[in-house]
């Protein structure tokens, strides 16, 4: 089946201009107003499971990264100072927005490979109060004979531990975004969008400058990043480096995580310069979207295992408790080459271009 390739040179395409990103801020901008008027109306609580203040969060962070990686990606047509105090305002409102829900879906996918790995018949956290019933005194006692049943009695105790630190975590991160919400800080970016959804500040030739360039340069950032990448590792199943470094003492992420997350960044970059280009509309190229989920599911799980990696190194845990952290930062490990190698089949397929 061939697939739609956005080429941002091709020469056949409509030319679009300054205007045309002036346009797109400006639908942006209107998006993130009416987001954040909806955030308004629902109060603001997450903590009640209002899912409409979810979405509402949800199409802040949407709209903010989009105008963040348009002013980076097209800077030479705006203004320099007003786009420069714009962008890094634009990028702490998403990330601020972003914690909490990183935090619950961290936890949800480390509790389901908890109970994968142990094959219980509930998840971990809902079986600690038996598990801790059966070793008295919340202490491990001698190791049971089975491995699978060593890891059942480390899964339930592993999991309240996790339960407890993401659910802090958590708490603390909707804490965070509510008082951000409030700020003066926060205030000052929703006076500035509002403004910028009636008057985009272009430098004065851009309205007539081809914006195709700027977009390529993009992609050749993209294409750069990509290919200074360790594919060949990537293909491998098992990456004991990796797993080696996040179970030392080492509390930093491991060094090959970070193009990783570098060329996620890169194609969003890509795909905003893309949606720019074909007038604010989705892009309908495969790959983009194959690679990006492929993308996402390395970021959730490279943070994933280092948050087992961190649960585990909490001083005075049961050794039954770290062996079943171990086990799930080793599962998590395995998922991001999992994802590595998902990302290289979806970028090395050969685009067909539709007539």
């Amino acid at each position: 089946m061939a697939q739609q390739h956005l080429d941002p040179t091709d020469p056949t395409a409509g030319v679009a201009t300054g205007d045309a990103l002036a346009a797109y801020l400006r639908a942006q901008a209107t998006e993130f107003l009416r987001a954040l008027r909806l955030h308004r109306e629902t109060g603001g609580s997450q903590a009640s499971g209002a899912e409409e203040s979810v979405d509402a969060a949800r199409l802040l962070r949407r709209s903010a990264r989009r105008i963040s990686g348009s002013l980076h990606t097209f800077r030479p047509l705006l203004d320099s100072d007003w786009s420069e105090a714009m962008r890094p305002e634009l990028a702490w409102l998403s990330g601020t927005l972003g914690l909490e829900h990183a935090y619950e879906a961290r936890l949800e996918r480390l509790l389901l490979a908890l109970h994968r790995l142990s094959g219980a018949a509930t998840l971990p956290a809902q079986a600690v109060d038996a598990a801790l019933a059966a070793v008295p005194g919340g202490t491990s006692g001698p190791a049971p004979a089975s491995e699978r049943g060593n890891l059942t009695v480390g899964a339930a105790k592993a999991g309240a531990l996790l339960e407890r630190q993401l659910t802090l975590a958590r708490t603390r991160a909707h804490s965070t975004a509510l008082q951000a919400l409030g700020s003066s800080r926060f205030h000052a970016v929703a006076d500035k969008v509002a403004v910028l959804a009636s008057e985009v500040p272009l430098t004065l030739t851009a309205p007539t400058t081809d914006l195709r360039p700027l977009a390529a340069a993009a992609e050749e950032r993209l294409t750069d990043a990509i290919a200074a990448l360790p594919l060949v590792t990537a293909g491998h199943p098992y990456n004991a480096e990796a797993l080696v470094h996040g179970l030392s003492p080492d509390p930093s992420p491991h060094p090959q995580d970070g193009p990783w997350h570098q060329v996620r960044l890169l194609l969003r970059l890509h795909r905003y310069a893309c949606e720019v280009l074909h007038g604010g509309g989705p892009v309908v190229d495969v790959r983009l979207l194959a690679a990006g989920q492929a993308l996402n599911r390395h970021r959730d799980a490279s943070e994933a295992a280092a948050a087992a990696a961190q649960a585990a190194r909490t001083p005075r845990i049961a050794p039954a408790t770290a062996y079943a952290l171990g086990v799930l930062h080793a599962d998590q490990r395995h998922e991001v080459e999992a994802a590595r190698f998902a990302f290289q089949q979806a970028w090395q397929k050969q685009i067909i271009s539709a007539p």
